[in-house]
């Protein structure tokens, strides 16, 4: 009979290294984000009504895009999946002004599930060595994000 913590270092093991290979672009992205103050600014545009909110749009899909670079052969969690979905591809319309929460929210909550896995993801690959067990919730969350949990 096949030993379970070896199945969850079988399963676990590449995650964790393909995310230490990819450190660098992930941690430069990460501060990349932080540096130009997005969250700050993002949120600042939805309560302020701003067009300019859906700026957003295009850093969540290069977080995506990176997240998935990591591990290319595994799909992303649906869950995480259909946030972006909702929250990217939008165009602005001045009749979203009339229901701006219906169309923006969507927009920031995406913004703030993907740079929140990319931190995850930078704080488990600069932390641990190996995958732990018990897990830690943001080890956890990452093995959501690539469907391993």
């Amino acid at each position: 009979m096949a030993n379970p913590q070896d199945a969850y270092m079988r399963q676990t093991k590449p995650v964790l290294r393909a995310i230490k290979r990819r450190l660098p672009r992930l941690k430069k992205l990460l501060a990349d984000i932080s540096k130009a103050s997005l969250l700050d600014d993002g949120v600042y545009r939805f309560y302020h009504q701003s067009y300019k909110v859906y700026s957003l749009q295009s850093v969540t899909v290069q977080v995506v895009e990176e997240l998935q670079a990591v591990m290319p052969n595994r799909s992303l969690n649906s869950d995480f999946m259909k946030i972006i979905s909702e929250g990217t591809g939008k165009k602005f319309r001045l009749s979203h002004n009339k229901k701006w929460h219906l169309h923006t929210r969507p927009i920031v909550e995406a913004f703030f599930h993907a740079k929140h896995m990319l931190e995850m993801l930078c704080k488990c690959g600069k932390n641990l060595k190996t995958p732990p067990m018990p897990m830690p919730y943001n080890w956890a969350t990452v093995l959501y994000l690539y469907n391993l949990r």
